[in-house]
């Protein structure tokens, strides 16, 4: 499980407005912490597109395996147990990866 890579991924039981399902989510964690650690920081993906500042917008790729236009939700960031990763899609660019850090960047301190 590396950084930059999307996985299939159940997010149940969830509460409030947290991204619920089984659903694509982005490894954003560093892959040193990913090696060793039993949990990975993940961004769900949505196709509900919302245009969120900071939230990258993917359309769908070989590289990627999305299957629609769907975008990064950053403001959902949060910790998944690798057992709930089952199968990687794909990944993306160092660019989108870029754009996560400073908008998780700008949650942190603004």
């Amino acid at each position: 499980m590396k950084q930059g890579e999307i996985w299939y991924a159940s997010l149940d039981p969830t509460e409030g407005s947290e991204q619920a399902g089984f659903r694509p989510v982005l490894i954003v964690s560093g892959n040193l912490a990913n090696e060793f650690a039993p949990v990975v920081l993940c961004c769900p993906i949505t196709t509900k597109i919302k245009n969120y500042k900071g939230n990258p917008i993917l359309d769908p790729s070989k590289q990627n395996g999305l299957k629609q236009k769907s975008e990064v939700m950053v403001i959902h960031l949060r910790s998944l147990s690798k057992n709930r990763l089952k199968q990687q899609i794909g990944r993306v660019d160092v660019k989108e990866i870029e754009q996560i850090k400073q908008t998780i960047n700008h949650l942190l301190n603004y």
